[in-house]
This record gives structure tokens, sequence and C-alpha cells, in this order.
């Protein structure tokens, strides 16, 4: 990594914290990443935006800033970047993935709140990730208690804006979610200065919707018999997918399907044959949580999906494009989002159809569910994908 301990320095962090990660993560990663045999070229780039990731990405959100431009911290596939874009600004995710942020959390958080939302609170607080330091403000959303808590302690340090996520998919549902997102809307346009119009919300729908078809084209890649990429390149790509410039993404990622193309066409995998496939279900898995992929692949099976908001739910469905006017654009955006399929609603036996979809279309021989929160259950109703998968199926949890 190039030396940007002044943008560091001048963004407020604690640079003696943030040294002792920065030690740790290329290891990690040398570790799960570059010790894999006949990795795709293309990954090269991948591999640059990790070994750069405090670096280069937020110069950019800097550089942005400096032309008078916002920056937007989202935490949630709920939240539409695309308003965000559509008011020029840049929209960054910003979950929390490290255990190192955990600590910083439970100065404000009781210790049995889900990890993910202490680390994300910890990474604000302990001034030790770039991203979490840039975001002129956070967009938050209700999806859980402990969340909205989360947004109570930062709204103390940062401007943060909270969506109200409804409960259920009823029609009024959806509609009082595009009410939501015109209120976002507003609060976007007094925030930038800038007006969103049916053009720049047009142009935002395709930028996003060209970076979901190229994760979609990435996954389909992966539904052959003997994959042409690793589930834990798939999983990087998806992670990388939250903060990259989108179109740079979508650039690169379909020259590395253009090589998985020709990979698959050439008859080369990167597994051994007759590799078990297993798809993953559950909590989200933001850089650096490798581990589970890595310890599966490692034991010679194939991870070939995620069921999770590092996976399929990133990306499934797009945002209707023929919509012309603002107001039928607003609803397009509701009807997608509200596809979107999460522990927050009820009922919730759509995530269960979506497992055995996955399943089905993966050929999966079994699935792993991770239960990161404490206290969870595997037929607690936070939990819902318990019961039969598949009558072919194997279920794991890791907890």
């Amino acid at each position: 990594m190039a030396d940007y301990r002044a943008m560091w320095t001048d963004l407020g962090m604690d640079l003696e914290t943030h040294d002792l990660l920065c030690e740790v993560l290329p290891v990690a990663f040398g570790d799960v990443y570059l010790s894999q045999r006949n990795r795709p070229e293309g990954m090269g780039y991948y591999n640059f935006v990790v070994s750069e990731i405090h670096g280069v990405r937020p110069a950019e959100l800097i550089e942005h800033q400096k032309k008078g431009g916002k920056v937007l911290g989202t935490f949630c596939i709920y939240v539409p970047d695309e308003v965000v874009f559509a008011a020029g600004a840049i929209a960054t995710g910003l979950c929390g993935g490290s255990q190192f942020w955990v600590p910083g959390g439970e100065k404000v958080l009781p210790a049995a709140t889900c990890p993910l939302i202490k680390a994300s609170v910890g990474a604000r607080l302990d001034r030790t990730c770039p991203f979490f330091r840039i975001a002129d403000m956070y967009i938050g959303e209700t999806t859980c208690d402990g969340k909205k808590k989360a947004w109570e302690i930062l709204a103390e340090d940062v401007p943060v804006h909270v969506m109200d996520l409804p409960q259920m998919k009823r029609p009024k549902d959806v509609a009082a979610w595009a009410e939501e997102i015109k209120t976002l809307i507003a609060r976007m346009e007094e925030f930038t200065g800038n007006k969103v119009t049916a053009e720049s919300l047009r142009a935002a729908i395709k930028l996003i919707n060209d970076k979901r078809r190229a994760l979609g084209r990435l996954y389909a890649l992966r539904k052959v018999d003997n994959p042409p990429v690793s589930g834990k390149d798939a999983l990087l790509i998806s992670q990388i997918a939250f903060y990259d410039d989108p179109a740079r993404f979508t650039e690169m990622t379909n020259k590395l399907c253009d090589e998985l193309d020709q990979r698959v066409k050439d008859g080369i995998g990167v597994y051994e044959k007759g590799a078990k496939r297993i798809v993953f279900s559950g909590t989200p898995m933001a850089i650096p949580n490798w581990k589970l992929h890595h310890i599966v692949e490692t034991s010679g099976a194939a991870v070939v999906a995620e069921e999770a908001c590092t996976g399929v739910r990133y990306f499934e469905n797009l945002v209707d494009e023929g919509q012309t006017t603002l107001e039928g654009q607003i609803n397009a955006l509701a009807e997608r989002y509200m596809k979107i399929n999460c522990a927050c609603f009820t009922p919730n036996s759509a995530r269960v159809d979506d497992i055995k979809r996955l399943v089905r279309e993966y050929k999966a021989d079994g699935v792993v569910r991770p239960a990161w929160a404490r206290a969870l259950g595997w037929k607690s109703r936070t939990c819902p994908t318990g019961g039969n998968v598949s009558r072919t199926a194997r279920v794991f949890i890791v907890r």
C-alpha cells in the first residue's frame, strides 16, 4: 500500500491503532486468497482493491468532496443507492465486518448486541476506518432494534438519516416505502444542493442496474458443473461491490466474466471433480469475513452461492428502467427493494423459498448457515431458515 498517512491524519484517525489493523489484513488475505491455485487473471483487479482498501477509494471520495460533492455512508441493501447518485453524491457501504472494531462498539452498546452492529459503531467512534470518517452523512434503516439504537448513538457524532422500513409486504407497505424514498430524495436535495430529476434518477437506476447485471452474470457462471471461479473469489467480488466505483466495478467484473466464459468453454474449473456443492445462507459477510468460505473450500467442497446481503439478495431483481416520470421511478424503486427478503419481515417464508430455489438452481448438496448473533436459535422467528431446505441438501449451522 502507498503511504496515505497524511490523508488518515487529516481524517482524525487513530493511526497507532489503525496500524495494527493494517498489519493483520495482508497476512489474512494472503493466506486465504493468494494461496489459491488456478485463479483467473482478472482477479488481479480485486487483489489490488484490497491491497489499497484504505487508500485508493478513500482518496477518490475525498477528491469528490473537494469538488463540492457529498459522500453518504450506508449499512443495508434496502437503502436505494440510486437516489444518492441521482443527487450527485456517492454512496459507500459501511458494514462493520471485523472483530477488531467490536470492543469500540461495546463501549456504548450492550455486549449482547449483534457483533455486526457493535463493529459498525466501533469503527466510527474508535477512528480506525477512513470510510467511516469520510462520510458526510449516514443513511440508516429500521431493520432491527439494535440498529435503531446504533443510529441514535452515531447521530451524536455525524448526521444520520433513518429510513423507516415496513415490517410487512402488503401493498400499503410498498406504498409506505415509496414515501420513505420520497423523504430521502428531499433530504438528499437539501443536503447536496442538487435537484433529483427524472433524468438524473433514470441514469442512476441504469448505473446500479448494470452493476447488478454484472454480479448476476458472475453468479450464473457458478452454476456450471465445475465453476471457473472459487466461492471465496466470488464473495470477495460481492464485498468490493459495496464501496467500489460502480461504473468501474461493472466494467472490471464484466471483463472477468469474459475470461470466465472462456474458461468454461475450455473446461477449466477450480475444484476437484465431484466436489460437494455448498450454498451459504444467512448473515452478510463483509470484509474480512472469509474464514467460513476458506474452511469449506480447503476441505474439498465448493461454495457455489450465497443467500445473503453479500450475495443474491444484493443484486437479484432490477429496477424498471422504463419509467419516465419521477413518481413512476420512485414506485419502481420501492417495488424492487421490497422484493428483498430479510429476517425483519413477517411472514418470512419467502426466505426459505429462496434457499430452496438456490439449492435447485446451483445443484447444491448442502447449506451452511452462519449465525453470528448471540442466543440466535435455529428455529427462532429471527432465524427463518429452519425446517427442511430440500430432500437432498444437508444443513449445517455455524454458531
